[in-house]
């Protein structure tokens, strides 16, 4: 395993990953690099994250070390690190979009302010020319849904394997005995934008109107934003991170993620339908997931069909108890781990 980081990492994370690889080799990026590659990007066409990971540096250390290690395949996850294995041909390589970045800085651009909107529109057409460009590199692509496979503008994007995320579904299980201490549910990286801006969402249009909903807020790094918001707002608890998430997801009636800007698969959705809660999203993150609406999820396209989809799990029990049936079943049936790890396996499988 070859990693970057930008913050310093510790010996026990590495040592949770050392049962599954044979070598890790991960290589610091320091903030000043970091800093003058970023300057150096605005007079060139190269998307701004992928200047912030590719370091000269790191590079040649990464050579050496495929040099040494002789892979037999090469995967790369996301488009940041792809400038590091493009041009390395003496073994097949798969990358790994997951989603499509472009797509998520152009819907970015939709809620930022003038400035942000500028530098998220440029950064958005930089990633849709290097999705396409970057394309050409690999032998195999990976994308976790049909639709967001679609919105990568190459010609061959037909030929992108579509493989789901995955849930351990026996380690997601339903928790009855746990305390509903609130209505709502939402978690996630609390520094991701996409979240944070669901969560102010859900405040502006629903929650501040609606002061009997309580709902609990929890993750890593909670920002400035969302730490005044809670202390602000009893209603609202923002638990922060979480040793084990499940205790989080299982304190609520329902889990709640009215995503309005990113793109992919939302795992957290998946892991809470895995512990058989009611949920309820928007169509920007359902229509990655193979759920029957009305059935196995709800979903509202603006904030009075989210309210009312809100009262109707609160006021009837049984309902709400048969939909997270339905959305744990939903899980069991298309997303677990076996079936996505075979499908990614057979990529890596040498065609004779």
């Amino acid at each position: 395993m070859i990693s970057l980081s930008d913050e310093t990492v510790q010996s026990s994370w590495i040592q949770e990953l050392e049962p599954f690889t044979e070598q890790q080799h991960v290589f610091q990026l320091n903030r000043a690099g970091i800093a003058l590659r970023l300057i150096t990007a605005i007079f060139q066409s190269k998307p701004f994250q992928v200047a912030y990971f590719t370091s000269f540096f790191v590079k040649r250390k990464i050579n050496q070390c495929l040099k040494e290690i002789e892979p037999d395949h090469i995967f790369c996850q996301m488009l940041r690190p792809a400038e590091y294995v493009k041009n390395y041909h003496w073994c097949p390589k798969t990358i790994d979009f997951m989603d499509s970045l472009s797509i998520g800085m152009q819907r970015r651009a939709t809620k930022a302010s003038i400035l942000s909107r500028w530098i998220f529109r440029i950064e958005s057409e930089r990633l849709r020319e290097y999705e396409q460009r970057i394309f050409n590199y690999f032998e195999h692509h990976v994308m976790i849904s049909k639709q967001d496979a679609q919105l990568i503008a190459h010609p061959d994007h037909q030929k992108i394997s579509i493989i789901p995320n995955g849930i351990d579904a026996g380690y997601f299980s339903p928790q009855p005995s746990t305390e509903k201490r609130f209505d709502l549910v939402f978690v996630g990286n609390l520094s991701y934008a996409p979240n944070v801006d669901a969560i102010q969402w859900l405040y502006e249009k629903i929650l501040k109107h609606n002061t009997e909903i309580s709902l609990l807020v929890a993750g890593a790094n909670p920002g400035t934003y969302l730490k005044s918001l809670a202390n602000k707002n009893k209603q609202i608890t923002l638990a922060g991170w979480q040793n084990d998430i499940r205790d989080a997801y299982s304190k609520g009636r329902i889990f709640i993620a009215p995503m309005q800007i990113g793109t992919g698969m939302q795992n957290k959705l998946l892991e809470a339908m895995s512990m058989a809660m009611p949920c309820i999203t928007t169509p920007l993150a359902s229509i990655a997931i193979e759920a029957m609406p009305n059935e196995e999820i709800l979903v509202g396209s603006n904030d009075q069909e989210i309210l009312s989809h809100i009262r109707f799990l609160l006021q009837d029990p049984k309902s709400a108890k048969k939909i997270g049936e339905k959305a744990r079943e939903c899980v069991l049936k298309h997303y677990h781990w076996e079936e996505s790890g075979m499908r990614l396996a057979e990529l890596f499988t040498p065609q004779h």
